[in-house]
């Protein structure tokens, strides 16, 4: 039976509310895998960022373009990715905002942002 009218819209509301979560989950994975943790898939994850945070600022697009490009590569339910810098008052913390549209019928944007901890491991929220 075909559902219609209100109890379709809630269906596929909810549908869209887990597909985003499910790739904000796997963003958090992503984007917290060292290249080369996967025995399968060995450029699976994000690069070793030690050498470039002594470039800073300089080396903030290099991350940028790491962060999109992993995106690109590994998150298939996204298009239209962009990764902006957002400039922060504390020194030990890179923080960016990621934009970008499902990749379905929806279309629905999704925007999050993430922090570069001292660490280099990424806080996605």
């Amino acid at each position: 039976m075909e559902q219609r009218g209100l109890l379709a819209r809630l269906g596929s509301g909810r549908r869209q509310v887990d597909a985003v979560q499910s790739v904000l989950d796997h963003l958090k994975v992503l984007l917290n895998t060292c290249q080369g943790e996967s025995a399968t898939v060995p450029d699976y994850g994000l690069m070793d960022f030690s050498d470039i945070v002594h470039e800073l600022p300089h080396g903030i697009h290099k991350i940028q373009q790491a962060i999109r490009n992993v995106i690109l590569k590994y998150e298939p339910r996204l298009k239209n990715v962009s990764v902006r810098y957002i400039p922060d008052e504390e020194p030990l913390v890179l923080r960016f905002e990621v934009v970008a549209r499902l990749n379905d019928d929806s279309r629905s944007l999704v925007r999050l942002r993430t922090s570069m901890m001292s660490g280099g491991n990424f806080r996605v929220d």
